[in-house]
């Protein structure tokens, strides 16, 4: 149908292309801008990756100078989950009403309050507030960024720029682990500053996305985007004309409602889209995050440090294995793979304790700890970045949302998939915060 021939096009024509045999215009355009405006965006996911990653490395210190109890401490890494769920819920409004610009700023907003008010905090209340802000501010990025960088790539480059989302989370908590070794936890407070102040720097300097402001009715401003991204000598004639052909579709189209999702044709995408995402969280690797070093250091004082500092070092190569052998190997077979290797750590994780707990094999406990753990994270995170970028960027999971005749159809799905997969996140967090109380 027309609709799907249209979002198979790229904003974009790649690089070099030709006149055609028909004498229309095709154009060569330069991507610079575009990636420039990606490294941007994705300071947004390193952002997110730094909040993350904080609360791990950060956990005995903070313990020891503002004298919180462990249940304390649990509910200030937890936190964060019930901020990120609000701004999830709330992304895609935000990001249609003031833009994905906008949107992005309001949330570095967010995080910078945040960082502050933790690092001036003297005692629990402060600490919760600022975790909370950060934790609204991640939520939304975790929605504008990749929509931002999905709308401003060419075709070529969008699956490629887009997996940046999740190197840059990876690589922002595997610097927070890293730093948090090294400097106090004041000091890994303020370094959450860096990535907030060189995205609103680099705000001032990258175009609004076109599809947006074509959406909104901009004009002006529309074309002028369309001539950034493309480049200065760029005819981008022949894209404006299809972005407006296809915002004029999708006006002509059906709103639709919350309770349209559940007709009976949206039912298989649903599923498939919010069931991923819910059973990745199950897997429990945001409640072994927030808290890994305390967890490594409870298997025994020798693998305190090593083990978080292996859980940094290994984070971003794995997660660069995991695009290589995702293109390679499909998506489904590795997304099984992934799931069969988390419950291997898992139960290796639990094994360690229950033979700790009862005095077996003392000499092995610490190395099963950090093996299962491990194992258990890593693997999770592969799953992470294959359920992501099966459900949105897949052509399997295309192939049913692009048979839906409603963009807001796809911006609903993705809202809500997001949303649950944070719900999911908080019950976990909940679940150990009590387990926390009963210590």
């Amino acid at each position: 149908m027309a609709i799907d021939e249209d979002l198979e096009k790229p904003l974009m024509r790649s690089r070099e292309e030709k006149t055609d045999e028909n004498g229309s215009c095709n154009i060569i355009i330069g991507n610079g801008m575009v990636y420039f405006s990606t490294f941007v965006a994705v300071c947004g996911s390193f952002q997110f990756g730094s909040c993350v990653g904080f609360s791990a490395p950060a956990q005995a210190a903070i313990r020891e100078d503002l004298h919180l109890s462990l249940s304390q401490y649990s509910m200030f890494g937890s936190i964060l989950t019930i901020g990120a769920m609000f701004g999830a819920v709330t992304s895609g409004r935000i990001a249609d009403y003031i833009g994905r610009k906008g949107a992005m700023r309001m949330s570095t907003c967010f995080c910078i309050i945040g960082w502050i008010a933790i690092y001036l905090s003297k005692e629990s209340l402060a600490l919760d507030i600022g975790r909370l802000l950060t934790g609204y501010g991640i939520g939304v990025f975790s929605y504008v960024v990749p929509v931002f960088i999905a709308e401003i790539a060419p075709k070529n480059l969008r699956g490629g720029l887009t997996t940046l989302n999740q190197l840059l989370i990876v690589t922002g908590s595997s610097v927070a682990f890293l730093l948090g070794t090294i400097v106090t936890w004041r000091t890994l407070a303020l370094t959450g500053l860096v990535p907030c102040t060189i995205l609103l720097v680099g705000l001032l300097f990258i175009p609004e996305s076109p599809r947006w402001l074509a959406k909104v009715g901009q004009e002006k401003e529309f074309l002028s985007a369309l001539q950034i991204l493309g480049g200065k000598n760029a005819d981008t004639s022949a894209e404006a004309a299809e972005i407006q052909n296809y915002i004029e579709t999708m006006e002509s189209l059906p709103k639709t409602k919350l309770v349209d999702l559940f007709q009976g044709r949206y039912i298989r995408p649903l599923i498939i889209g919010v069931g991923l995402m819910v059973f990745q969280q199950f897997g429990g690797i945001n409640g072994i995050g927030f808290f890994v070093s305390e967890t490594f250091a409870s298997a025994g004082p020798s693998v305190g440090k090593v083990g978080t500092i292996a859980y940094a070092c290994i984070q971003v190569p794995i997660t660069v294995a995991g695009v290589i052998l995702m293109d390679k190997s499909g998506r489904r077979p590795l997304i099984m793979v992934s799931a069969a290797g988390t419950s291997l750590g898992c139960f290796l994780a639990g094994a360690s304790f229950f033979l700790k707990g009862r005095g077996l094999l003392p000499a092995f406990v610490p190395v099963l700890v950090v093996v299962g753990v491990l194992v258990w994270i890593y693997i999770d995170l592969f799953l992470t970045s294959y359920v992501e970028i099966y459900i949105f960027f897949s052509d399997q999971a295309l192939k049913f949302i692009e048979n839906i005749d409603c963009k807001s159809f796809k911006e609903k799905t993705m809202e809500i998939t997001q949303s649950y997969g944070v719900i999911i996140m908080i019950i976990i967090s909940i679940y150990i915060y009590f387990r926390m109380l009963d210590r």
